[in-house]
């Protein structure tokens, strides 16, 4: 219908990617920020946690910047399943969450990272 619009796919991709990557380095830096309170709140050893958090920040940042983007896409949706199992199994959440997000949340930012996976990160990454 606007194929005009296609020019900005790779604008569209670097938002998503700045927009991932915001998130999960705001999470991992939450991890690492009090790991003690965070592993207790999420069910996890402190080790755990710093790990989780070690991971989320630099696959935050490698979505962000565009460096080794695929791999770091693929990290973080190796920690969202880890969530959604987490969700489904341990806490009992459903889809949608009652007190807090259900597992939707997790599978979206799955899906975005497949995106930012299957496109490279589109033109505007530092290093392919």
């Amino acid at each position: 219908m606007f194929p005009q619009l296609a020019r900005f796919t790779d604008l569209g991709i670097l938002l998503l990617r700045l927009m991932v990557g915001l998130v999960f380095v705001t999470s991992g830096y939450r991890h690492l920020k009090n790991s003690t309170a965070r592993a207790k709140d999420i069910g996890m050893s402190k080790a755990f946690t710093i790990f989780l958090g070690i991971a989320e920040v630099a696959g935050g940042l490698g979505v962000a910047f565009g460096v080794l983007t695929q791999l770091a896409a693929l990290g973080l949706i190796l920690i969202m399943f880890g969530a959604i199992q987490k969700k489904i199994f341990a806490w009992h959440t459903g889809f949608w969450g009652e007190k807090a997000s259900g597992w939707h949340y997790d599978l979206m930012f799955i899906l975005m990272n497949l995106v930012i996976a299957f496109t490279n990160g589109g033109a505007y990454v530092l290093m392919k």
